[in-house]
């Protein structure tokens, strides 16, 4: 599927040519490619004044995932596993019209995997296909901005003082491009693509910051996040008939910016009722904690929904800096989106309808490291639920999380397995050196905060979870007894990965093809169970 811009800007689905690459051109860790500890961003693509593309994405040491959005025509998403080279390995596609709803079959499933010399492009109901001349190659989704970019990550691995020539495989294409990349200095570049040029802003580790193609009056903006082109804002409202309201709100913080969220309150409240503050993965994300690529995955909708059926209110919030919220994530640490959890508890202690005393936390991931900060320091929540939360330093989840992939993979020596996981731990230095998250976390050990969490705690673990491994739920929850707290209550659940969905294998590579994206039925009730004890 390429996409050309003509000169009436009118998006057409076509056969590929060199200017359409061009102009293509917090852990949640819960996100399909490799939903580890990695960035999230995303790019928008401007023909003029008119946006042609908006592409959200997050990048691991171990690839990049994402979705994008095509003016008026479709929504891409996309999956690439990356090697230490910064070439692909494999990528994976699937294409919907722009206005299908998330249960909608794809259009189009496409999976490319490399192996020495060749390419193997498998359509899905269609053809297989091999192009050789792949060695080292970069796999683009057309216009992907982010494909642009692992160009140019390519580009600095091959090494060359003033240029070097990247091999480039365009999805549907019957033989490999020649990209050349020329330094013009530390920050910026050109890729040039037959007779088309993009200028490019970048920064030491290949990034892309930002762009141009003159020639087609095409920029590229790099922006912390962005909704999906065409796509309406997303829907937070009750289901019909649901026994609760949801209400948009405006949660006020010390820091002079505002979060917003939806509060869902029950309809039958006999005076003041309790309530629960959700805390979302790392890297940005909305309120109900959504995905990209991840189609239907929305678990504090869901959670908040249950919740609300068994009489307890839930306040969920847009990420600091992300969707309607505001505030700049850049320089933010966990410790600093603790504050924003604070402060939702501050704004539910000030609600007439809430019970200010009978608050609760509920974290998933990152947030399973946020939530004990916040509880440890404020005796007044009254009980906390960690979702696949880590026992462990952020050095150790993501040696697991670089070597695992490497040494599943049965085509790679051992040598080979080595160097992909140092190659990784550059990746994760070069990415912490400018990260004041990445930096707190790679350090930052959540056993002594957990020691000091007086507060009822029910630890939840998804047994296959390949993100966070499941043996770091008992360690979890043996540091909050050893803390002297004797209210703790473990579930492990079997079958379930990092995002509490079912999944045999729990690889985050596999995320985008499970069958269902919704939390199991089993970790809701016995969130909504405990949690309807515990805050009676």
């Amino acid at each position: 599927m390429e996409i050309h811009v003509n000169r009436s800007r009118e998006m057409r689905f076509n056969r590929w040519c060199p200017a359409a690459l061009v102009v293509g051109m917090k852990m949640t860790m819960v996100t399909p490619a490799a939903a580890q500890v990695g960035e999230r961003g995303a790019f928008v693509l401007r023909v003029g004044g008119d946006t042609i593309a908006v592409e959200r994405f997050t990048r691991t040491p171990a690839g990049v995932q994402g979705e994008l959005g095509l003016t008026g025509r479709a929504r891409v998403a996309y999956e690439a596993r990356t090697a230490a080279d910064a070439s692909v390995a494999s990528l994976e596609m699937r294409a919907w019209p722009l206005a299908a709803p998330d249960t909608a079959r794809p259009l189009q499933h496409v999976t490319v995997t490399f192996a020495g010399d060749s390419a193997v492009t498998v359509v899905a109901g269609g053809r297989t296909t091999t192009v050789h001349g792949t060695r080292g190659a970069v796999a683009h989704v057309n216009p992907s901005a982010v494909m642009m970019e692992q160009t140019v990550m390519r580009a600095r691995a091959l090494g060359g003082r003033d240029s070097a020539m990247v091999t480039v495989l365009v999805v549907g294409m019957p033989e490999p491009l020649a990209a050349r990349v020329r330094w013009l200095g530390a920050d910026s570049a050109t890729l040039t693509v037959g007779a088309v040029e993009a200028r490019l802003r970048v920064d030491a580790a290949g990034r892309l910051l930002g762009g141009a193609v003159p020639s087609q009056r095409l920029t590229i903006e790099r922006v912390a996040g962005a909704r999906p082109v065409g796509a309406a804002p997303p829907d937070y409202s009750a289901p019909a008939g649901a026994p609760y309201v949801a209400e948009e709100v405006r949660v006020p913080h010390p820091g002079g910016f505002r979060l917003a969220g939806t509060l869902t309150l029950p309809n039958a409240r006999r005076g003041r009722v309790p309530a629960v503050v959700t805390i979302t993965g790392s890297g940005q994300e909305d309120r109900d904690e959504a995905i990209p690529g991840l189609r239907g995955y929305r678990p504090f909708r869901q959670m908040a929904d249950t919740l609300a059926r068994r009489g307890i209110a839930v306040l969920r919030m847009d990420d600091r800096g992300y969707g309607a919220s505001e505030g700049d994530p850049t320089q933010a640490t966990s410790q600093d989106f603790a504050s924003d959890i604070a402060a939702g508890i501050a704004y539910l202690r000030s609600r007439p309808e809430i019970d200010p005393d009978r608050i609760a936390l509920l974290g998933h991931s990152e947030g399973g490291i946020i939530a004990p900060i916040v509880a440890a320091a404020d005796p007044r929540v009254r009980a906390v639920v960690l979702i696949a939360g880590t026992s462990r330093t952020g050095r150790r989840i993501l040696e697991f999380q670089l070597r695992n992939p490497a040494e599943r993979d049965t085509s790679l020596s051992a040598a080979r397995r080595d160097s992909v996981v140092r190659a990784g731990w550059r990746i994760v230095d070069s990415m912490a050196a400018r990260t004041p998250w990445l930096r707190f976390f790679l350090d930052y050990d959540p056993l002594p905060t957990a020691r000091r969490v007086r507060q009822p705690v029910l630890v939840l673990q998804g047994a296959t979870d390949q993100q966070v491994t499941a043996d770091q739920a008992p360690e979890l929850a043996a540091a909050i007894r050893a803390g002297g707290n004797r209210d703790v209550t473990l579930r492990v659940f079997p079958g379930l990965n990092h995002l509490m969905v079912p999944d045999p294998s729990g690889m985050p590579a596999g995320y985008a093809g499970l069958p269902s994206h919704n939390v199991a039925p089993q970790v809701l009730g016995t969130l909504a169970d405990w949690l309807a004890e515990k805050l009676r």
